[in-house]
């Protein structure tokens, strides 16, 4: 561990430790995942994944899975084309990391605003992410990330919480065609 006014190297430990640059990537991949899903950049979109790469949405009914880039690309061209969704904004924050300098697990909040109009401005989603990341050629992506409403098995701990995920009514615009 270096003591204050050492060198900037962020190395701490064995050359397994996620380093500070490492943490900064990360923040910086779910920033480009956000940014890019809400100005239609589908391109941006998949680039923040792995090929192989699976995202889970457990929020409505049923929950939805795209496996690669291609079912991804699918999904992120659905949102695109969607007429109510310019104007929202995906919030991620409170973010957690563990792992090390090849992959690491990652949980943050998210909540989705609707700015479109006047304010007040609408809250469309409150939840969270959590996710598998993995170093590729030096670049932070995504290999598996898991959308949930802030329900269910995350609030378990309170009284009078059964820890049973309340799926919500799929809006028919969110439906997207296998």
């Amino acid at each position: 561990m270096r003591a204050v006014g050492e060198s900037r190297n962020t190395q701490v430990g064995s050359a397994s430790n996620l380093t500070i640059a490492d943490r900064i990537a990360i923040q910086d991949l779910l920033a480009k995942y956000a940014w890019a899903l809400d100005t239609g950049d589908v391109d941006g979109f998949i680039a923040c994944f792995t090929p192989d790469a699976v995202v889970i949405e457990e929020v409505f009914e049923e929950p939805d899975r795209w496996d690669g880039h291609a079912n991804l690309r699918r999904l992120a061209e659905h949102y695109k084309n969607v007429p109510d969704f310019p104007g929202r904004q995906h919030h991620i924050s409170q973010v957690l990391v563990e792992g090390d300098s090849r992959r690491s697990a990652v949980r943050s909040f998210t909540f989705v605003t609707e700015c479109r109009g006047e304010p007040p401005y609408l809250l469309r989603f409150a939840g969270y992410y959590e996710d598998r990341v993995v170093k590729v050629r030096g670049e932070w992506l995504f290999e598996q990330r898991i959308i949930r409403l802030w329900d269910g098995p995350v609030l378990a701990r309170f009284p009078g919480q059964d820890g049973k995920r309340i799926p919500r009514k799929r809006p028919p615009q969110l439906v997207i065609p296998r």
